[in-house]
């Protein structure tokens, strides 16, 4: 079956799920669950795949709340290595706000553009390599790192090529993110009754208010890509108290990975600052994995937008607020259906795998 055949196979495909694919998101959406905690998610999308016997599911894969399904040969003919097509599905929530990053949507497109390739490769006679799929359920986004800690943990050791879906409020075929870093700060001083001693106490909440400070004056000596933010997570439990504990989480941002450090080691500075002009103790640690930036593509871009374009994206303004809104549908599934056909042009072309890998060396090179 010619590529293009391929692709309006999947279409089709995908199209006549479109029901059970709403009710998958909808159900994720309307039950939040923050990072680590995504049980209802996870046993649902487990569920789903379940069905389908010729799906190999593990619940639980080494994170709590992961999975992975594959589908396809351990190998070729003669133990020929088989290209291995990975899509991934996020699916925890913000606190208190729930899918304000649509992060329900990312999993019904990790979920339909396999489903969609896999249905294509079964109406394919003579493929040109022997392909597997695999769908990797990556929890933990918001807080964590679920992908670093399955990264660490050899998830993706075996897949060729993965392919994910991010909502936005407009059609992109990339959109560069940066490194980011989370950091913690912790003042101990020493409490004391505010009105009737307060020179016995140590007051750990003026170490951070001068923390908050020394960054925002930071700012101005920043270079223009670089952020920072954060909050006072804890400030103290009574006014007559001298706050002997507080508490900040910062979050550093940069083009580039190799840029954290320099950032880093300026903030740490004012942390240490508000620190010693207080007496106060400090501890700064950094909880969660480093986010490197991500790296461009070339070769899957460029085929990305031509088969988004074959579906008629002309990358318009969509609606600001759609996570949960019926016509987030339409967007979902014509990007759902633009991966699974970017993923057709790379098993139909060994060719192609090696320009995007030579693409991704490069660009490692050139961002280091």
């Amino acid at each position: 079956m010619e590529t293009e055949q391929l692709k309006s196979c999947l279409q089709l495909f995908i199209d006549g799920l479109k029901e059970e694919l709403h009710t998958l998101s909808r159900d994720i959406w309307s039950h939040p669950e923050v990072a680590g905690e995504e049980v209802f998610a996870h046993d649902t999308l487990v569920r789903f795949f379940s069905r389908d016997p010729t799906w190999t599911v593990q619940s639980q894969y080494r994170l709590p709340t992961a999975f992975r399904a594959s589908w396809g040969p351990a190998e070729g003919a003669d133990g020929a290595p088989v290209l291995n097509v990975g899509f991934l599905c996020e699916y925890d929530a913000l606190p208190g706000i729930g899918h304000a990053c649509g992060h329900n949507l990312i999993a019904e497109v990790g979920v339909a553009a396999a489903l969609g390739l896999k249905a294509a490769l079964e109406n394919q006679k003579r493929p040109a390599v022997p392909v597997k799929i695999t769908v990797l359920g990556t929890p933990a986004e918001e807080d964590m790192g679920g992908k670093v800690e399955l990264l660490n943990m050899g998830a993706f050791a075996d897949i060729d090529v993965v392919f994910m879906a991010h909502p936005a409020h407009v059609d992109l075929s990339f959109e560069g993110a940066v490194a980011i870093q989370d950091v913690s700060v912790k003042y101990h001083g020493k409490a004391s009754h505010a009105s009737a001693s307060p020179w016995d106490g140590v007051n750990a909440l003026d170490a951070a208010v001068l923390a908050y400070n020394n960054l925002s004056v930071l700012r101005q000596q920043l270079k223009p890509e670089w952020r920072l933010h954060g909050i006072i997570k804890h400030g103290g439990v009574k006014p007559n108290i001298i706050p002997d504990y507080t508490e900040l989480e910062y979050y550093l941002r940069t083009p580039l990975v190799v840029d954290l450090e320099e950032l880093k080691a300026k903030v740490e500075a004012c942390f240490r600052a508000a620190a010693a002009a207080t007496g106060c103790q400090v501890e700064i640690s950094y909880p969660g994995h480093a986010y490197s930036n991500i790296l461009p593509n070339t070769t899957l871009t460029r085929l990305y937008e031509e088969n988004a374009k074959s579906l008629a994206v002309c990358f318009p303004e969509q609606p600001a607020h759609f996570a949960g809104a019926d016509k987030a549908q339409s967007y979902t599934l014509r990007a759902a259906k633009a991966l699974a056909m970017t993923a057709v042009d790379v098993v139909s072309c060994p060719d192609l795998l090696k320009r995007v890998k030579e693409d991704f060396r490069r660009a490692k090179l050139k961002h280091r």
